[in-house]
């Protein structure tokens, strides 16, 4: 024991200058920790355990692992504190039920245009019409889909529309992915959809910068639409503005499909290969002016472009969160260059997950941190591991006299390497948030990723310059040939067999074990780092368990149920295709059917008719109602009843009696049957007390509504 406490001790030791890239690690631990509780803890508790961490902090040897674990303490308390002052601070109401035909007017905040529609989220809300709520019970902010017919819009006009609202929805599932809170975090207290094209009844300020951004976005893809008509404009029109209604959907089809899909959202990829092409453009010019090039430092001078021309190209694509947080990044890289410090650095991506930590505790939960911050890890884990043996290989080319050959296979190979790093580190992640492995994603972006980053956005950058002249044409020719070879690379991919695979729900352990090995694997660099491997191997092959045999939608409307080949399908009479694809990604499939029979079933009761599904699973009989009228056939002959309409006081005779009262009240249901018995759970058992979860006791003590009030 001794002996092994004494290695521990002395590979703590040796890699005493990595300490610093686990203080991001201990700030996510806290909030993670917060998130994970049944029940919204005290504000004091954080401030307790981080007096602790400080008081040992100060009592433990100066520089050795004592310390430093209570300084990690200490970034865990700041971590779960941040995460628990930020929930109360945002609470705002919340929609109480669903509300037709009302007329909701408010200040455009945010703007995201889809490919399928325009969606806009207002504030300042006023809600006319019947049953809208007091003024001090209205929501903060409304989330509309306009659908693609919307009018011109800016951020900061003031819209009148015409919408169906609700609340928030909750999981479609008890696990599933919870909207809810995400709309906490944005004070969005209701979401609907337009029923009749909005009307713009108050533009903004026409000198505010964000409307003359507004603007230029919207003549920038005019522009790219005007002198690319075919499918290739909308694609060229999303990549460089942001604007993806113009993309057809089955080009949308197949980049998701194909693994591809992230190259038509503005993210990480795309401010890299704008501040590369930036900067590569820059000292080059500066290179071929002698005079120049020996009196300025064109490194720092591209530098300083190349962080302009990333801040204008986040504004102009609306500056979506996964922009704005690779725009950071981009920013910390360059300001390291002009201090003259290494640009790419694990110790870089440590403080910029630190500062979006501090900022918004609640995106560690989110997907697009994860993947981020996981392809950025990797990669530059893999640059550091791999700098002896690129070095050794630089040495042999350059032996060999044609010293243009390493920078060509360097260039090709680095681009490869990158994409497969990338895939595989966030792979896994996408899995458990999506449960969806593109297979042949890979393949894809070895192949897709080059193209873009080597020919389309060049060419893209290039038309940008071009614009101002009316010259924008002579390179967006050449970008929609690259786009042409990108949308047929994705076609072919995604027409293989078994491209993007469906898998079933990964338990949350496996998410802990994934990171945590991950992040043992890439932060350490002595031999030790490898245990990581296994743990995470381990949360990849982590089952969930079984899925459940029998489920009922949120808002009680819908039911579903798993035969015995684990194929879900929709046992009602009433359908909804966000909440069966949600059960049918997490069961492992590509989406529900209405349940079928054979006739041997129906002759033994088993089977469908008009309002009343029946089903049998061991000793179980279970009917599931969706038709009142047929509420008493059900109840004479069922063990276990699922009833879309009230049922209460109705039905007597089953053991079990589930109807859409229970669902409104405690969320989606899911009930597992097996000889000994029945296992039920619920969304919001599942979710615990939290501020979020309509109808729990944190939630009634905010004085905010709950669904059905």
């Amino acid at each position: 024991m001794t002996g092994a406490r004494t290695w521990i001790l002395d590979q703590l030791d040796a890699e005493r200058g990595r300490w610093m890239l686990w203080l991001p690690v201990a700030l996510g631990l806290g909030i993670a920790i917060y998130f994970e509780l049944p029940s919204e803890p005290p504000l004091w508790l954080a401030g307790t355990a981080g007096a602790g961490g400080l008081v040992l902090a100060v009592l433990s040897p100066a520089g050795g692992p004592a310390r430093a674990l209570a300084i990690g303490l200490v970034a865990a308390s700041l971590g779960f504190g941040l995460a628990t002052w930020r929930t109360a601070s945002l609470a705002a109401p919340t929609l109480g039920r669903p509300l037709f035909s009302m007329n909701v007017e408010g200040r455009i905040a945010d703007i995201q245009r889809l490919p399928e529609s325009v969606r806009v989220v207002l504030e300042n809300v006023r809600l006319k019409g019947h049953g809208a709520p007091p003024i001090e019970a209205m929501p903060v902010r409304v989330r509309v889909s306009l659908g693609k017919g919307a009018p011109p819009l800016s951020v900061g006009d003031r819209l009148l529309v015409l919408a169906n609202i609700s609340p928030p929805a909750g999981p479609a599932a008890p696990g599933a992915f919870d909207f809810q809170r995400v709309a906490w975090y944005q004070q969005i207290g209701a979401v609907g959809y337009a029923l009749a094209p909005a009307a713009v009844i108050e533009h903004g300020k026409p000198s505010g910068i964000i409307r003359a951004i507004d603007g230029l976005r919207a003549d920038i893809t005019a522009r790219i639409l005007k002198a690319l008509p075919n499918p290739e404009g909308g694609v060229a029109a999303a990549m460089l503005t942001g604007e993806q209604t113009a993309v057809p959907k089955d080009v949308t089809q197949a980049m998701r499909d194909s693994g591809l899909a992230h190259i038509l959202s503005i993210s990480g990829l795309h401010i890299v290969f704008v501040v590369g092409l930036v900067m590569g453009f820059v000292r080059y010019g500066i290179a071929l002016v002698p005079p120049l090039a020996l009196r300025v430092d064109a490194k720092k001078i591209a530098a300083v472009v190349a962080l302009l021309c990333a801040l204008f190209y986040t504004a102009l694509a609306g500056a979506p969160v996964p922009a704005q947080r690779s725009c950071a990044m981009a920013g910390f890289a360059l300001l390291a260059i002009l201090l003259d410090r290494a640009a790419l650095s694990l110790r870089l991506v440590a403080w910029s997950a630190v500062i979006v930590l501090l900022a918004a505790p609640e995106a560690l939960t989110g997907a697009s941190f994860q993947m981020s911050f996981a392809a950025v890890i990797a990669l530059i884990a893999a640059w550091e591991v791999g700098s002896a043996w690129r070095r050794r290989l630089h040495g042999r080319v350059e032996e060999t006299g044609h010293p243009w050959l390493w920078r060509v296979a360097a260039g090709v190979g680095a681009s490869l390497a990158t994409t497969l790093i990338a895939s595989v580190a966030t792979g896994a992640f996408a899995a458990y948030h999506f449960n969806r492995v593109s297979l042949m994603g890979i393949v894809a972006n070895m192949l897709g990723v080059p193209l873009t980053g080597f020919w389309i956005m060049p060419f893209g950058l290039l038309a940008m310059l071009l614009m101002p002249f009316g010259l924008e044409q002579l390179a967006l020719v050449p970008m929609g040939w690259g786009i042409e070879g990108l949308d047929a690379i994705a076609a072919h991919v995604a027409s293989w067999p078994q491209t993007a695979t469906l898998v079933p729900s990964m338990p949350g352990a496996s998410l802990w074990l994934l990171t945590v090995g991950g992040l043992w694997l890439c932060l350490w660099r002595r031999r030790w780092r490898y245990a990581g491997l296994p743990v995470a191997i381990a949360g990849l092959l982590l089952g969930a368990g079984p899925a459940p045999d029998l489920l009922m939608s949120e808002d009680g409307r819908v039911l579903g149920l798993r035969d015995r080949q684990g194929v879900v399908h929709v046992a009602s009479q009433r359908s909804d295709r966000f909440v069966s694809e949600a059960w049918a990604r997490r069961s492992g499939q590509e989406g529900v059917t209405k349940w079928t029979v054979s006739a041997d079933q129906q002759a033994a009761g088993i089977g469908c008719n008009t309002g009343l599904c029946r089903w049998q699973k061991g000793p179980w009989k279970v009917a599931m109602v969706s038709d009142e009228r047929k509420l008493a056939e059900a109840c004479a002959r069922a063990d276990i009843v699922l009833s879309t309409v009230d049922a209460k006081g109705l039905c007597r005779g089953p053991r079990l009696v589930i109807d859409r009262r229970d669902a409104w009240r405690q969320g989606a249901q899911a009930l597992w049957l097996d000889e000994t018995g029945v296992r039920r759970e619920t969304a919001n058992e599942r979710r615990g007390d939290r501020p979020w979860v309509p109808n729990s006791p944190t939630h009634r003590a905010l004085g905010l509504k709950p669904p059905g009030a």
